[in-house]
């Protein structure tokens, strides 16, 4: 992806992703205008220049594909994934990803993605192709006059607003429960130079940092992660921070189907399911030890 092509692969991620959750849950995932999605070429090519795969029509110079990709010291992240509705069943997704998998291949990284588990087309490509679902994850809003009523909890006299000077030991966190390493993402969001990042932390009794979480305030991603914690008592209080720095919006959050005790105190609060995702590893893999939420904006884990 070139800058003059920017506006035309927002196009792209409008067209492609409001044509698939249209037919079939029967509403958009975008409901502005199409330039709201250049935040994602803005964000990706912040953090990873030049590493925007495109395919094109020959015939037209149409752009009719695209795949951001996000190497990283322990892993490649695949980024969002798009084919124009008009190229549905095409094979286009499918090549993209396979140079991004010859890629990874050649410096022997594993290759990570989060995927739908109700677009059974995508997920069927991503086993194909050895991707291996390796966690389920319950896409959660709490409607936004319900955020005000969420009770403080113990943890939340530890929570504080994040630093820039906090991103190595979150770097170092998630590298130790998640067995992943991205400080420069983590540098990136703290620096907020677009003003649409909030992140709160929390700490021991000792000052350590023990949890951490993201969130985005942007018309075209509402949401909350990345983020990873210790333990689920510790994500509580991380979820209720941040929605509490978004009054008024309904944040989306990826909270790992097996944290049942989690899931049990969000559902109280008045949390509703509205998707379910998988996370897909390609390669190696570590099971985390803690709470680990992903987002998609920008998904790099």
């Amino acid at each position: 992806m070139e800058p003059d092509d920017r506006a035309s692969v927002a196009h792209l991620i409008y067209a492609s992703t409001n044509a698939w959750y249209q037919k079939n849950r029967n509403m958009p995932i975008f409901t502005g205008p199409p330039s709201d999605c250049e935040i994602f070429c803005r964000v990706y090519e912040d953090l990873d220049p030049g590493r925007c795969l495109l395919a094109v029509d020959v015939s037209t110079q149409t752009i009719v594909g695209s795949c951001f990709v996000h190497p990283r010291p322990t892993h490649v992240s695949v980024g969002i994934v798009n084919t124009h509705p008009d190229y549905f069943g095409s094979g286009i997704a499918r090549r993209l990803l396979d140079r991004v998998i010859a890629e990874a291949e050649a410096i022997n990284l594993p290759v990570r993605l989060v995927s739908s588990a109700m677009n059974l087309d995508s997920f069927s490509l991503y086993t194909r192709l050895g991707f291996v679902p390796r966690m389920a994850f319950q896409d959660m809003f709490l409607p936004a006059e319900k955020a005000s009523e969420i009770p403080a909890l113990p943890e939340s006299e530890r929570v504080r607003p994040a630093t820039p000077n906090d991103a190595p030991a979150m770097a170092s966190l998630e590298r130790e429960l998640v067995g992943i390493q991205r400080q420069k993402d983590y540098e990136y969001f703290l620096r907020n130079r677009d003003g649409i990042w909030s992140a709160s932390v929390l700490e021991s009794e000792r000052g350590d940092i023990e949890g951490f979480l993201i969130s985005i305030a942007h018309p075209a991603s509402t949401m909350l992660g990345p983020g990873v914690t210790r333990t689920d008592d510790g994500a509580a209080a991380l979820i209720r921070a941040e929605l509490l720095n978004r009054p008024g919006l309904s944040p989306v959050f990826l909270v790992p189907a097996e944290r049942e005790s989690l899931v049990r105190r969000l559902y109280s609060w008045g949390a509703r399911n509205c998707e379910i995702h998988f996370s897909q590893i390609r390669g190696a893999w570590q099971q985390p030890t803690g709470v680990v939420m992903p987002t998609f904006m920008p998904e790099t884990g």
